[in-house]
This record gives structure tokens, sequence and C-alpha cells, in this order.
């Protein structure tokens, strides 16, 4: 879901800076993003600057696409993403389903 128009450097670490001239924000929306996306997690250097990964970059794209493209609400995308996260593992067990496990694992211990 990369937009045509950006091309992200292959690079394993991006400043702040450098990922708000790619995408096209200011800084602040980044930040506000990275405390409502949880899993946007730049690493921080000694002196607290963030380092965002590849994989940072490639999320805040799809974020902004996802909010300015599709026009999707913050809440909405993160159901979309939430939910596409499980489709693209539909072998990882639901919560209700380990806790079921653990209950049965109990009883035979019990």
């Amino acid at each position: 879901m990369k937009s045509a128009s950006v091309i992200i450097p292959d690079k394993f670490y991006f400043k702040i800076g450098e990922v708000a001239d790619l995408m096209g924000l200011p800084t602040h929306v980044l930040r506000f993003w990275e405390s409502e996306f949880k899993r946007i997690k730049p690493k921080r250097t000694s002196a607290g600057q963030r380092l965002y990964r590849k994989q940072d970059v490639e999320l805040i794209l799809e974020i902004k696409h996802l909010l300015y493209e599709k026009k999707y609400t913050i809440p909405g995308a993160k159901n979309y993403l939430k939910d596409r996260n499980a489709q693209h593992n539909p072998l990882a067990p639901t919560y209700n389903e380990i806790l079921n496990e653990l209950k049965a694992i109990k009883k035979l211990l019990e």
C-alpha cells in the first residue's frame, strides 16, 4: 500500500526530520501518531533522538495513506491495521482459545 510518489531510501535508521521530509508531514504529526499507533516504536539515542526503522517508515506511509487518502479516522485506521494483521496471521490463537487451553491444562494437573 505504498504511495507511488514516496521512495523510501535503503537505510537502517531515519531521523524524525528525514521521515517528516519523506512523508511531507510536520514532525509533531509523527510524534502524535507515535502516541496513537503503538506499533510505531522508534529507537532512542542516548540523547533522546528518535531513530525510525524502515518498517516504522513503511507503517507511517500506510497510516498517512489511510488517513489522508482513504479518509479514515484514527480509530478507524487502528481497527483496519488490527484487522489486517489478524488476517495476515490466521493461525495466531485468540485470547479465548489460549485461555481455554490453559484451563484444560490446569484441569489435567489437578
